[in-house]
């Protein structure tokens, strides 16, 4: 299995990975894209002598200028298949997915960055991301099987790249956090990378001083390149470990998302763990998993936002009410219940071929093809 270490893929395997080694199976996680904290390092050690982590620094198809790295990866994945000599290879990202693997490629569709740039900026990306595209698609045409964690992450995939010759969906499982059990405030959280603007908890932060309670923002501030963002009227909460956040979960009343991109939303699912009462961006992939569970705003209209808060900050029985349903539907996203999906769509490609149906196969030219890039491509303006 691959993974890397920048962030909730981590968290994804490390649940995925211990349901899978108490069911006996050992599993070997090849990390890149950056380098492995003590933190990671010791949450890894705790999945047992069944599950091997090996850490490397080449990056991802989605950095910048990725190409030789992922090209001398991929050689890295195939030497780890030689000696290893796995069953099934679970990829987490996409480019690899045309190495030449001896064993069944099984991709977990994450993200995208086609999907994440009309989400945020309204177009295609520019020409520079062509290479990636190919790239993407190239991989999830290898596959023998595509997982995504909301039918609308598999539909952004279709309709951005393609295709796809098999296909389904798991939803993301999340234990409970650490909870210390800590009395309900007024107040409303929001976690994620802060500078990322598919997150959209600025949001948050621009309305705080309209807000009647407070807002306390968890997450990094830096981005990758550098830059630092800005947050006034807010309480900055800085990047939590898991018991610190499991308290501010506790202690928040409303839980707030306005993503504009989320293709399943750990973060929120731990709030709904929790019992927060949620305030969610109108996303397709939300509305999938929460619709009837939170109330919902338009990412891009403020005021939409304003109102689902105050009439949460007035409505205790509203807030009640959406805490517990939050409750349920957490219930029956756990970590168990991915686990043995993974375990069937393993089984799957395990299994022998089917016997021929006597039907005709289609030509090749017959078949559906991935969808080209579109032509009027255009750079998002500052």
């Amino acid at each position: 299995m691959t993974a890397d270490p920048v962030g909730g893929v981590w968290t994804y395997m490390l649940e995925l990975v211990r349901g899978l080694v108490a069911a006996e199976i050992e599993v070997v996680v090849a990390s890149f894209g950056g380098p492995v904290s003590p933190a990671q390092r010791a949450a890894f050690a705790r999945l047992g002598p069944r599950a091997t982590l090996l850490a490397d620094h080449r990056r991802l198809e989605w950095m910048e200028n990725p190409w030789d790295d992922v090209a001398s990866s991929g050689e890295w994945l195939l030497a780890l298949e030689e000696e290893h000599r796995p069953d099934i290879i679970h990829l987490n990202g996409y480019a690899h997915g045309a190495v030449p693997f001896r064993a069944p490629v099984l991709i977990a569709a994450h993200s995208c960055v086609f999907s994440w740039w009309r989400a945020v900026h309204r177009c295609y990306p520019p020409a520079s991301w062509h290479r990636y595209h190919e790239a993407v698609a190239r991989g999830l045409r290898s596959a023998r099987l595509v997982v995504a964690p909301t039918q609308a992450m598999l539909a952004a995939l279709v309709a951005h790249y393609g295709h796809l010759p098999a296909a389904r969906v798991i939803p993301n499982g999340r234990s409970p956090l650490p909870s210390p059990g800590l009395p309900r405030e007024g107040a409303i959280l929001g976690v994620g990378r802060l500078w990322d603007e598919a997150k959209n908890l600025r949001a948050l932060a621009d309305l705080a001083p309209r807000l009647a309670w407070p807002v306390r923002l968890a997450g990094p501030t830096r981005s990758p390149d550098g830059a630092e963002i800005s947050l006034p009227n807010v309480e900055l909460l800085g990047t939590l470990p898991e018991h610190s956040l499991g308290g501010h979960l506790d202690r928040a009343a409303i839980f707030a998302a306005p993503a504009r991109y989320e293709p399943f939303g750990l973060s929120i699912l731990e709030a709904a763990h929790a019992g927060c009462a949620l305030v969610l961006g109108d996303i397709p992939s939300l509305r999938e998993n929460w619709d009837g569970a939170a109330l919902f705003a338009a990412p891009d209209k403020p005021s939409a936002l304003h109102a689902a808060l105050e009439q949460l900050i007035v409505s205790p029985t509203l807030r009640r009410r959406l805490s517990a349903e939050s409750r349920r539907r957490a219930s029956a996203l756990t970590p168990g219940r991915m686990c043995d999906a993974y375990l069937g769509a393993y089984a799957s490609l395990l299994a022998p071929p089917a016997a021929p149906s006597g039907l005709k196969t289609p030509s090749p030219s017959a078949q559906a093809q991935p969808s080209p890039l579109p032509s009027n491509l255009v750079p998002v303006l500052a």
